[in-house]
């Protein structure tokens, strides 16, 4: 994709979002779920979708509701169920939807106290918190669509682990929703607004005190206060925003916010990549601002509108890709954690194989998972785990005493984190990174995309590794080729091929006609782009041995 010529460039006038016309879609428009992109569809995060285009509104947050709280009842959870948003314009509506089939399903539900937002790794917490020590089973749903435009909305589940639900959790959600949209919600028990506001179902707790005053359990936020390390927050507008200055003033830590505003057209983010308003923390296009004030502060960094990605800057060397930060954080906290030697290193076949090199260095069991953070919520809810990380800057890890902090990921953590690494070690996570590289090699990664039918699409989610026929890979011989993800032989839902100093991933897309290739490449960016190419070539030829052109 070629870079917009506004990439990185203020909001302009006609870059901006009609709020009012987009929450009245929300409660007007009548989705078709017959139509599959009006359909409640979950992907790895949950149901996304925009109000507009007829994919995101009341309907579906109705009758997701309304499934999720038939589910609980089938498991037999009866603690309370913890219900969070973040500051997208259709999270607030979403909120309201979400409290009257709740509570009309008398579910005891527990939001922020003032009404306020409340990130993501937040809920996962409370979740945790309270199922070690009470019986009855808490789970919770956030309504977020993560780093997306502000015209979308999202909706999604975590259950008694705390993590993003399972697979074939969200099936059975998904399609319950979907048969009662059909069936014109004849099963939908829902209140109103005012009837379940007023209900003793709904009460209020202080998430914010609750969370930041657990914090040193898992970083060591002493050492970041002696140093006196100054830290740049721009929460980009996302729920955390109110978070910060509890966590600065508990803990006696320099950090200034540097962009205090909340705006749910979130006209302040410079655009993004494709000249889109995007909250991608990981994006040196939408983090311009954060990244033109490197200087001003030891580190600075950024979170995504839920709170569960990270971006982090450093004066020596701008915005950190996040491969690059996942190795730097596993080699830091597995060198400075007393944690049991057997606990593994987590991290999806997307990211890159830095990690893979690290985790042998340091002499620590890797697993290798396919994409998507479900994959991690056991292994770091039994601590057996002891990091789960992603290539698209979300992660979490084990508290200081090895026990569980979160399940889902959490951008608090892997942001002080940072501060942490700059006050024990005296070294910033790119200079910690450079120095990793010179150790264990430089890695160049990247990711394209290319045009696939949905029949082209079905043949790469089901390709199998003896439908491989080359035996070399820009000119390496490939040796491994992999349906299934070599830490839990879950399936792919495509294929990767690796070589020594090399490998792709081919997957397609669950919302768009057009498949993904990762690739990474140890020697230079001119090996990697004829990784890339190879690569484009070998998907092909597997299109035309199926049949599919």
């Amino acid at each position: 994709m070629s870079v917009h010529h506004h990439a990185g460039k203020p909001v302009r006038p006609e870059d901006r979002i009609n709020i009012g016309r987009l929450v009245s879609d929300y409660f007007l428009q009548i989705p078709d779920v017959n139509i599959v992109e009006q359909k409640v569809t979950f992907g790895t995060s949950g149901h996304r979708g925009n109000a507009s285009l007829l994919s995101f509104n009341e309907l579906h947050i109705v009758a997701i509701c309304q499934a999720v709280a038939e589910y609980r009842t089938k498991q037999g959870y009866k603690g309370p169920l913890f219900l969070g948003k973040d500051t997208h314009a259709l999270s607030e509506p979403a909120f309201a939807t979400a409290i009257e089939v709740l509570i009309g399903n008398n579910v005891p539900v527990v939001i922020q106290d003032d009404d306020g937002f409340t990130p993501t790794p937040v809920i996962s917490r409370l979740i945790i918190s309270h199922n070690k020590v009470n019986s009855d089973q808490a789970d919770g749903l956030i309504i977020t669509p993560s780093h997306n435009p502000p015209t979308d909305g999202g909706i999604k589940y975590n259950p008694p682990h705390g993590g993003p639900a399972e697979g074939d959790v969200t099936k059975l959600i998904e399609q319950r929703a979907n048969d009662i949209i059909l069936d014109q919600l004849k099963d939908v028990k829902k209140l109103s607004f005012k009837q379940a506001l007023a209900s003793p179902l709904l009460s209020k707790q202080d998430f914010i005190e609750n969370y930041v005053s657990q914090l040193d359990q898992v970083i060591d936020m002493e050492a970041i206060a002696k140093s006196g390390v100054t830290i740049g927050v721009d929460p980009l507008g996302g729920s955390g925003i109110h978070y910060w200055p509890v966590i600065a003033k508990k803990y006696g830590i320099k950090l200034e916010i540097v962009n205090p505003v909340v705006d749910a057209s979130f006209a302040f983010m410079p655009l993004d990549k494709d000249g889109k308003i995007r909250m991608d923390c990981s994006s040196p296009y939408a983090m311009a601002g954060l990244i033109a004030m490197k200087d001003k502060f030891d580190l600075a960094v950024g979170n995504d509108p839920d709170f569960d990605r990270h971006g982090i800057v450093t004066k020596t060397g701008g915005l950190m890709n996040p491969n690059h930060y996942l190795a730097v954080s596993i080699e830091y906290l597995m060198t400075h954690r007393n944690w049991p030697e057997s606990c593994k290193i987590g991290k999806t076949l997307v990211s890159s194989s830095l990690i893979d090199r690290v985790a042998e260095m340091i002499n620590r069991p890797l697993s290798e998972v396919p994409v998507g953070f479900k994959w991690f919520v056991d292994g770091l809810h039994d601590s057996s785990y002891a990091f789960g990380g992603e290539e698209s800057a979300g992660a979490s890890f084990l508290a200081r005493d090895g026990s569980c902090w979160t399940t889902d990921k959490d951008g608090f953590i892997m942001a002080l984190l940072a501060a942490e690494m700059l006050a024990v070690t005296g070294q910033d996570p790119h200079q910690r990174f450079e120095a990793i590289a010179a150790k264990l090699g430089k890695p160049f990664y990247g990711r394209v995309e290319a045009v696939a039918s949905l029949q082209q699409k079905a043949v790469l989610t089901a390709l199998t590794s003896d439908a491989i026929k080359t035996t070399t890979l820009a000119g390496e011989e490939i040796e491994h080729i992999l349906s299934h993800a070599s830490g839990n032989n879950a399936a792919i839902g495509g294929i990767k091929v690796t070589t020594k100093n090399g490998w792709f991933a081919a997957r397609p897309s669950g919302t768009e006609d057009i498949y993904k290739i990762y690739a990474e490449s140890f020697i230079s960016d001119e090996h990697l782009q004829l990784i890339f190419s190879e690569a484009q070539v070998i998907v092909s030829a597997a299109f035309t041995d199926a049949g599919v052109v």
